[in-house]
């Protein structure tokens, strides 16, 4: 097989026809629209093809200094379990440590733990939980 991974943003319906296989949308909180301007707006992506097709994707929001959030890293369900996403989350992080980015944080799907612990990630105490708001 045959994969490329470059450090861009994918076409908009690549980019929609991926987000669907994670039924992260499914209640429709945001037009895939929103979603695009979204990924648009991120510091540093990037996006996995295999012969030509997006099978995996993955994106930081960051200040560039010490605020520094990986998010959105999705591979499609026919390419997991052969190393996609590790390839996503390595290129990631390399682009932190270039720049000198120490702190690194991420939210991840259910039942995705190990895969981030494995690389390292470790969960916060449960003393101190993220939080978050929803308007």
């Amino acid at each position: 097989m045959e994969f490329e991974l470059i450090e861009t943003i994918p076409a908009k319906n690549d980019f929609m026809k991926l987000h669907k296989t994670t039924g992260w949308n499914a209640n429709g909180l945001y037009t895939y629209d929103q979603l695009y301007s979204a990924i648009c707006n991120s510091w540093f992506s990037v996006s996995i093809y295999h012969n030509k097709n997006l099978i995996g994707f993955g994106r930081i929001i960051s200040d560039g200094v010490y605020q520094t959030f990986i998010c959105d890293v999705m591979v499609h369900p026919e390419y997991q379990k052969q190393g996609m996403g590790k390839k996503i989350m390595s290129a990631l992080l390399k682009k932190c440590e270039e720049e000198g980015i120490k702190w690194i944080q991420l939210s991840c799907a259910k039942g995705k733990q190990n895969f981030y612990k494995k690389l390292g990630f470790v969960e916060r105490d449960l003393d101190a939980p993220g939080m978050s708001l929803f308007l």
